[in-house]
């Protein structure tokens, strides 16, 4: 293993990755289905696809102000022991200002959370919870209530969001590749996708708009990486004349290498925010790396894969550069 320049995986390993396409196709596709089978299950036997937050639900926020800067992990197990369960606790501005996001504390104050009465009477009791001997919290400003209805509306917009990247994504690899590639580019990162939404359905884990904004970022990793395994299927195919199984698995050869390096390195980095962001973005997080490690594995066994079968099967002449592609490549020097 050299390290300058960094060669985790030699250039020129000769793994049959098509070898294995019908095994690790049927894989993907037995965690897809798992993923789908935990979000309807929950759906329809718990009432709800995942354990949403606050930003889905709805609930009461409260802005705190502490002597010194507060221990958040033990505001949260405080606030935890005095019947708050799953609390939202974060910081903002300086170390001594949190922000609590939480469900009311009892049925009846659920049925009234938006007056100001329960409001006031949260508010209370939360900056006694999360107080200290030596750092007593006071109710920083006047608490707010936020209604299901601008949660729903969130979760919609999320929607909405989700749709417009996979529409994007179809477009762009429409123009920038052929229409094979672009369908197998998309159900590629939906099952990415997928799997790591089925894994906050099947722990239960709360899903709250950091996670959301976490599927989406893994929705443009896995792109990213199907893509450059893509356009290398595109360069072989031009230089090569050799059958298109053969051109699919030397492409995943060559680009293994830039694939290992590239996760290795954001995995790191997201490693590092799930260490050190606080509990506000361990969802996040988790998510990224979920999708990370999938990303990387489906961009080797999947993506490819899913060109040999069926109405996706590539054929030479879909692989045959196209009439302005030929003009560019003429015109370079």
């Amino acid at each position: 293993m050299k390290i300058f320049p960094l060669h985790l995986i030699p250039n020129d390993t000769n793994v049959d990755f098509m070898r294995l396409r019908w095994v690790s196709l049927t894989v993907a596709l037995l965690l897809a289905v798992a993923a789908v089978g935990a979000i309807v299950y929950n759906q329809f036997g718990k009432g709800a696809a995942f354990n949403y937050a606050l930003d889905f639900t709805g609930g009461t926020s409260i802005e705190l102000r502490f002597d010194r800067p507060a221990d958040v992990d033990g505001v949260r197990d405080r606030l935890e022991a005095a019947g708050y369960a799953s609390a939202q606790v974060q910081t903002y501005g300086s170390g001594s200002d949190l922000l609590v996001r939480l469900q009311p504390h009892s049925g009846d104050d659920a049925a009234k959370a938006g007056s100001e009465e329960v409001l006031a009477r949260t508010a209370g009791e939360v900056a006694k919870a999360a107080s200290t001997a030596d750092n007593v919290a006071v109710v920083n400003g006047q608490p707010t209530f936020v209604g299901a209805q601008v949660g729903r509306d969130l979760a919609l917009n999320g929607l909405y969001a989700l749709a417009f990247v996979v529409i994007g994504f179809l477009v762009y690899i429409g123009f920038r590749f052929e229409k094979k590639f672009a369908i197998a580019a998309i159900l590629t990162t939906l099952h990415d996708v997928l799997i790591c939404a089925g894994y906050f359905a099947w722990t239960g884990r709360e899903f709250d708009l950091t996670i959301l904004a976490g599927l989406l970022s893994v929705m443009g990793f896995s792109i990213n990486d199907t893509i450059v395994v893509f356009d290398r299927v595109r360069e072989n195919f031009r230089s090569l004349r050799v059958d298109p199984v053969e051109v699919l698995n030397r492409s995943v050869n060559q680009t293994l290498s830039r694939t290992i390096i590239t996760s290795f390195v954001a995995f790191l980095t997201v490693l590092a925010l799930y260490l050190y962001g606080g509990g506000s973005l361990e969802g996040m997080a988790v998510s990224q790396m979920i999708g990370i490690v999938i990303g990387t594995i489906s961009s080797i066994f999947v993506a490819c894969p899913l060109l040999t079968i069926g109405f996706l099967k590539v054929t030479k002449q879909d692989l045959m550069p196209k009439a302005k592609d030929v003009e560019a490549l003429a015109r370079r020097p």
